[in-house]
């Protein structure tokens, strides 16, 4: 058995939406330091233009391309683009995404228009406009590797009114599954991420009252960076090779603490 090289993604290309801040910055760095090279991407040009800048600092290779994938042309259009550069490319990583949160009564068509075009529907056209480029990447002994990221707000009912966010949360997660029945076949392995609390400008009670949201999660912390980029590491490198279709939660343990474990934790 060599378990040398397990978490190495050396000599592969990567892929990340939504990836100038946040979960996709996280998930970019850990990249890039496992020996990747790695295309970002982020509707606001200035800020992936920066991001690919200081994540190329030190010798690493970190690549912008702004694109807005709400959109099927969108979609389409940055896969375009990173496969007039590469012809392979071995991780896609649909991170970008959006949120709305308005009271039941209020809440706009707007609010599901949005969220619902870029966490369920981008997540789809985009992996398929990329395909070619992963089927080329792929082989029997190293699969290439589509990773949604998700969140633990589809697996368990948040207090939050978020209603197009669950939803497509929850969503993304069924379709993760049914993309990996479809796509294995082709020796591309389809996973998803499900974050809990990390810091992030979407997640600004994580953000902004750290501690205070420390005290709901039985790991008494919440997300650092090291560990949303682990757990994409894995994912995307030989030692997450056997993991198709399943949904990685990365909470802390919120989502399957029962009521008991929270109250515990609470004393």
């Amino acid at each position: 058995m060599n378990t040398k090289d397990l978490f190495s993604l050396e000599g592969r290309v990567a892929l990340i939406t939504g990836g100038s801040r946040g979960i996709g910055r996280m998930i970019a760095e850990g990249f890039i330091a496992q020996g990747a090279k790695v295309y970002i991407s982020a509707r606001k040009a200035d800020a992936c233009n920066e991001t690919a800048k200081e994540l190329s600092k030190d010798g690493g290779t970190c690549i912008s391309i702004p694109m807005n994938v709400s959109t099927v042309a969108g979609a389409k259009g940055l896969a375009a683009a990173v496969m007039l550069k590469e012809p392979k490319v071995d991780i896609l990583v649909n991170n970008a995404g959006a949120a709305w949160g308005a009271g039941f009564d209020e809440f706009p068509e707007e609010g599901w228009d949005k969220v619902l075009n870029l966490n369920a529907k981008a997540p789809f056209f985009l992996t398929q406009a990329m395909a070619p480029a992963l089927r080329k990447a792929a082989s029997p002994a190293r699969p290439a590797k589509v990773i949604n990221i998700a969140s633990i707000d589809g697996i368990y009912l948040t207090h939050r009114e978020t209603y197009s966010y669950v939803t497509s949360k929850a969503g993304l997660i069924q379709l993760t599954r049914l993309m990996a029945a479809r796509l294995v076949k082709d020796n591309i392995h389809v996973t998803a991420i499900a974050p809990g609390a990390f810091k992030s400008d979407m997640n600004k009670e994580a953000r902004d009252r750290g501690d205070e949201v420390a005290k709901h999660i039985p790991a008494r912390r919440i997300g650092t960076d090291e560990d949303m980029a682990g757990a994409a590491i894995f994912l995307a490198s030989r030692a997450g090779d056997y993991v198709i279709g399943s949904t990685v939660t990365v909470d802390g343990g919120v989502a399957f603490a029962t009521p008991a474990m929270r109250d515990l934790q609470l004393e």
